[in-house]
């Protein structure tokens, strides 16, 4: 395996895992099993109004299970399952399968096609193939810290840190709170359970403004990269069931590299979940690869990052 190759795929998973995280735990509202929705009765609320209760009631939410589907244009297509915790931090296991793109042809030359994420606090650990272990001293951990994450990627690297040691369970909730369009679509069953439908478009860069910890001048340079990216608008759609509980949530929006669309489904909510950082001796650190490896420069998924 080229050493380009093994910088392309470490920068490409970075981007990849952590997105991944964030959208998996910042879109999970969710609730411990029921209990606080226990005895409801259906009452007709406003748009706003339901999202504002789901997002209460959400707000005190433990723990999912998860799963997802991703695609952006011909650059990846992407499953990822797993369980994942924001008690404490984000914590969890979620595996990440490409299934098309041009992150599944390079993924095959990394000698796999899926690889498990492990999210803790401060770093999250993505579990590697014995090929690309060959290339990294027989390691197959790789670490990476989401402050060192904060500097490869600029203002979206601080974002995506933010966003990552921040991430609450109500967070699409607070998408379409922050839509100026928000409306309730209908009454639909997801996999045999009764929800409402509701939908909405926000702007990107002013949602950051309200979800993240970024000062100004990184907001700024959050927004110059969002548009750079062709990312301005974002396609937000929830399904809550009676239990104020996400049952599902889908995103869209238009890049770059192409359409991206985002659907995930949660279950089984109140679910242990325990994550516990790798063998240090199994353990390779992204920072201390990239200066091994040299400086990446152009196609390595950087557009990816913002």
């Amino acid at each position: 395996m080229k050493s380009t190759t093994v910088r392309r795929v470490t920068l490409s998973i970075a981007v990849v895992a952590a997105l991944t995280g964030v959208a998996a735990c910042g879109s999970s509202d969710s609730g411990k099993d029921g209990d606080k929705a226990a005895g409801k009765t259906s009452i007709q609320v406003s748009p706003i109004a339901a999202l504002r209760s789901a997002e209460k009631s959400t707000d005190k939410a433990d723990s999912a299970k998860v799963r997802s589907t991703t695609s952006v244009g011909d650059l990846m297509s992407m499953t990822a399952n797993g369980a994942l915790t924001w008690e404490d931090g984000l914590k969890g296991n979620l595996t990440i399968t490409y299934t098309g793109g041009q992150m599944a042809e390079m993924m095959k030359k990394a000698g796999t096609q899926s690889m498990e994420a492990r999210y803790l606090p401060d770093a999250y650990y993505a579990h590697m193939s014995d090929a690309y272990a060959q290339q990294t001293g027989g390691k197959h951990w790789l670490k990476y810290s989401y402050d060192d994450l904060a500097k490869l990627g600029g203002a979206s690297g601080s974002y995506m840190k933010d966003q990552i040691q921040n991430a609450t369970p109500n967070q699409s909730v607070k998408l379409l709170l922050a839509s100026q369009d928000v409306k309730k679509v209908g009454e639909e069953n997801i996999s045999g359970v009764p929800t409402t439908h509701y939908s909405g478009t926000v702007n990107v860069a002013d949602l950051a403004g309200k979800t993240s910890n970024l000062d100004a001048e990184q907001l700024s340079a959050l927004k110059k990269q969002l548009t750079q990216a062709g990312v301005t608008t974002e396609t937000v759609d929830i399904w809550i069931n009676d239990q104020d509980l996400l049952v599902k949530k889908s995103e869209k929006a238009d890049t770059a590299n192409g359409a991206m669309t985002s659907t995930t489904f949660y279950t089984d909510y109140g679910v242990k979940v325990a994550a516990e950082a790798p063998p240090a001796g199994d353990t390779k650190d992204f920072a201390d690869l990239l200066k091994s490896g040299g400086t990446m420069t152009g196609g390595t998924g950087s557009g990816t990052v913002s």
